[in-house]
Order: structure tokens, then sequence, then C-alpha cells
């Protein structure tokens, strides 16, 4: 069928930020990359989350009815890329601390916004996670790491874009 063969190449044109969804099991930091992440409600506020039914660390946080979104920065490929691979333990030498609700808050993002679990709906292959927001905070002062067409990207300033 034509829709799904084309389904991921379109949709793939469009650009999403990336977050890493992070949780306490016990003392042990967990989390996974996520660039299905949305803002859903300002009043009350509650954002959204799209884990695959595969992974294997959504189980673990849901267990812990709380989570940190931490909103990557342009130049954290990497920690993008080690909380997105399977393996027992994605925080290796990674530096956080904890959030106001006890999650992983990882050094270097650009906002955090700590949730509680409010529920879950079913997405097909992922799982409609929602969120509602305790705390939240800016972080750095950066551009935001991007996701588009299968490859990370940064923004481009207006000044770069026309070469000034």
């Amino acid at each position: 069928m034509a829709v799904a063969l084309d389904f991921k190449a379109v949709l793939g044109r469009f650009c999403t930020g990336v977050t890493a969804i992070t949780a306490l099991d016990g003392d042990e930091p967990i989390g996974f990359a996520c660039q299905s992440f949305s803002a859903l409600s300002l009043d009350p506020p509650a954002v959204a989350l799209f884990p695959a039914r595969s992974s294997t660390t959504w189980p673990r946080i849901r267990a812990a009815e709380r989570f940190c979104v931490n909103v990557l920065a342009a130049d954290q490929q990497d920690l993008c890329k080690q909380l997105g691979r399977s393996g027992p333990d994605k925080f290796a030498g990674l530096e956080w601390s904890p959030s106001p609700n006890g999650s992983p808050l990882l050094a270097g993002t650009i906002a955090w916004i700590d949730c509680t679990l409010a529920g879950e709906l079913d997405g097909g292959d992922h799982t409609i996670v929602i969120g509602n927001v305790t705390e939240l905070g800016e972080g750095r002062d950066a551009g935001p790491l991007l996701f588009y067409r299968s490859g990370f990207e940064r923004l481009m300033s207006t000044a770069e874009a026309v070469g000034q």
C-alpha cells in the first residue's frame, strides 16, 4: 500500500525537536531519547509523548509515575544517541542532577519539564502518554537539537542564512 510505504518518508519532512525522557527506577537513572513529544494543554499544563510499544524503558518509567522531559541542545547529539540505544547503562558518563521531582535533569539541556503520569492511550505501535506538568525551567541559552529526514539538524540564524 502506497500510504504505508510513503508514511515515514512524508512524515520525515516534519521537523521535530529532540528530548530525553528520564526517571529513577529505585536509585538507577533510566531514560530514552524521544522526538515524538508535544505540548498538549496550557490549562492544566500538560504534555504528550509517544514511546514505542517495543520500548523496554517506558514500562520502567511508567512504574515511577513521574518523569522529566529534557529538551536537548544542538550539541547534544552524542547524548541523544547514547540514550537512544539499547543497553544496561545508558547513563554511563552522563552528568545529571535531581530535578525537583527527583528525576534525572541532564546537564547542558536548554529546558526541562517535570511531569507526573496522568494517563496512557493506545496509539497503534506507540503509546500516547499524557504528563501533568509539575515544574519546569529554562536551561542554557543554545539552539535546539532537531530531527529531520532521519538525521540531526540545527537552526540557522537569519544572519547565517543570508551570509552575513
